[in-house]
């Protein structure tokens, strides 16, 4: 990692702080708080100098008791006006990272498959969560507040020179030593704070990965071995954090040393003063309070410097990844409710990776409520066709139409509407079975749910379940059988009543027994759409108008069953 100092970044920072402007009022309202407060926070010293020298000294008692009234008062309004700025400054950020997340969310739903096979999802759960978070910092703890620092400095300085500028001379003999301590301490947090948002989104990457893929660690004895792994990255992110502790540690200490300093030499200055007549006995008490004052808001400004660069980073990442155009272009303006469901794939080739074809000129025509069959080995390429079906990726030539249209002339979501996939590997959303069925579309009623279940066969094992259509389902299923599962699936893309089904092998994890009432489900499935059914048992499929061969991303064959199987040297009867 570069240890340059990196320059603060304009730019960036007036992109953040746009983000403001739906809540302008607000930011105006703490602009004006912050302005209110700088000289407010002088007052307070002042009054006491006035009471000692003109009151206390002299023994004026009435005097002595309306400005400590006063000073009462200026104290409690005080009080007041920064409940109302610090609240803002942090509703502010709050209601910005509040729409961002959304925003994120809704731009990273809207990505093209290509950005999750490359992008971990702990990196992209990262900048949904822990980056936004530290944008908030930007607001709470970073320009607003700094400004108020800033102006509260100016503000103290300012009074310090008018009611002695010989005394506030001698306090500030050591300011250097403090500015050159600040700047130290700002470089070495900035470095840990860089370490310590990698090491995170490390740990985030890798607790997501073992924490999805457990079985695995279980079935084959890793947990040493990941746990290992996850001590290593557990101590480089502890390392990182101690850093800035221990620099913490060290800064600290050192401004209230240059702080203790300051005082002795006002005292010292001060007493020499008082005895020439040069200093009041008042400007002598009003002294200590201005140094705190001082310093207070120093001790905090490197600190406050770095959480608004480290807040900027983030916001440079998070909008790196909102500037990520990878999506599919919907330029397309078809959208009908219903589709006779021909499908056309016509000299298609497409590659994932550049100059790496999956597809090589593949060409076929599914007929209106016709049903495809397609198989072939592993990486031959029939889960690539029903992703680009579904224009989860575009093609780099050919075309592929949809009752005669090319798929870019449909709207993609009346497209995807149009199309359902039942996946091998079904995937339930913690909730309830009907939320799943449903995927809480308001269109879709229970009672149509209900229906569908019926339909498919499922009905029976759902109402056995505690709760029937109400039973909470657990993060990815774990409580239902894998049959169970993928009956779950079933209704869910009947229900959404599609004109084209695609079933991704949704019978290879199925035991023998429970086949049977899938294999009744896939029937009713079917019935009078357009189909498209990947499987490895050539069992499930001799019903299938047609069956498509694939073999390293060419079309070796394609007919029907008993056309395939009489051909002897046939790549279709190899695979029986």
């Amino acid at each position: 990692m570069s240890d340059t100092i990196p320059k603060f970044n304009y730019s960036l920072f007036r992109r953040v702080m746009s983000m403001v402007v739906p809540y302008k009022k607000v930011f105006i309202l703490t602009a004006i708080l912050t302005v209110v407060l700088a000289p407010l926070a002088v007052v307070r010293p002042k009054l006491l100098q006035v009471m000692v020298d003109d009151h206390v000294v002299p023994g004026d008692i009435h005097g002595m008791t309306m400005l400590a009234c006063a000073i009462f008062g200026v104290l409690i309004l005080e009080v007041v006006l920064r409940y109302f700025f610090l609240y803002h400054a942090d509703w502010i950020g709050q209601a910005v990272i509040r729409d961002l997340r959304v925003k994120v969310f809704r731009h990273i739903t809207g990505l093209n498959l290509s950005y999750f096979d490359k992008t971990p999802i702990g990196q992209s759960t990262t900048r949904t969560i822990n980056d936004i978070e530290a944008i908030n910092t930007i607001f709470s703890e970073g320009s607003i507040t700094i400004l108020a620092d800033l102006l509260t400095l100016f503000a103290v300085v300012t009074m310090m020179f008018y009611t002695s500028w010989k005394l506030t001379m001698a306090v500030l003999l050591v300011f250097p030593l403090l500015i050159w301590g600040s700047i130290r301490f700002k470089e070495s947090i900035r470095k840990s704070y860089e370490k310590v948002r990698t090491h995170i989104a490390a740990m985030n990457s890798f607790l997501q990965e073992r924490i999805t893929g457990m079985r695995i660690v279980q079935i084959f004895n890793a947990e040493g071995r990941e746990a290992e792994k996850f001590r290593q990255i557990n101590h480089d992110y502890t390392g990182a954090n101690l850093r800035s502790v221990l620099a913490y540690a060290i800064f600290f200490p050192v401004v209230d040393i240059i702080s203790a300093l300051s005082l002795g030499l006002m005292v010292w200055f001060g007493a020499r003063g008082v005895l020439s007549g040069d200093v009041t006995i008042g400007i002598l008490v009003a002294f200590p309070l201005y140094i705190s004052m001082l310093y207070r808001p120093i001790r905090m400004l490197a600190d406050k410097f770095n959480t608004l660069q480290m807040g900027l980073i983030a916001a440079e990442r998070v909008f790196k990844l909102l500037e990520n155009d990878n999506k599919i272009a919907n330029t397309g303006t078809l959208a009908p409710k219903k589709v006779r469901g021909a499908v056309d794939f016509e000299h298609v080739v497409f590659a994932y990776n550049d100059g790496e074809p999956v597809l090589k000129d593949v060409s076929f025509r599914i007929e209106p409520g016709q049903t495809l069959a397609i198989v072939g080995s592993t990486g031959s390429g029939k889960t690539t066709i029903i992703n680009l079906l579904n224009r989860f990726y575009d093609i780099q030539s050919g075309c592929i139409k949809l009752d005669g249209h090319n798929l870019s002339e449909y709207e993609l979501a009346a497209l995807r509407g149009r199309i359902a996939v039942v996946l091998q590997d079904v995937f339930l959303f913690s909730g309830t079975v009907l939320e799943n069925i449903s995927l809480r579309d308001p269109n879709i009623s229970e009672a149509e749910v209900i229906e569908a279940a019926k339909m498919i066969g499922a009905h029976q094992f759902i109402e056995k379940l505690p709760g029937g259509y109400y039973y909470q389902v657990m993060e990815r299923g774990a409580t239902l059988s894998m049959g169970q599962r993928q009956l779950i699936s079933f209704v869910r893309a009947l229900v959404f009543n599609p004109d084209v089904l695609i079933l991704d092998e949704a019978t290879s994890s199925i035991d023998p027994e429970s086949e049977s009432i899938i294999q009744f489900a896939i029937e009713k499935l079917i019935a009078r759409r357009t189909s498209i059914i990947i499987a490895h048992r050539l069992s499930t499929i001799r019903h299938a108008h047609n069956i498509l061969v694939l073999e390293k991303g060419v079309v070796k064959e394609l007919g029907p069953h008993e056309k395939l199987l009489a051909n002897e040297g046939g790549a279709y009867r190899a695979l029986l």
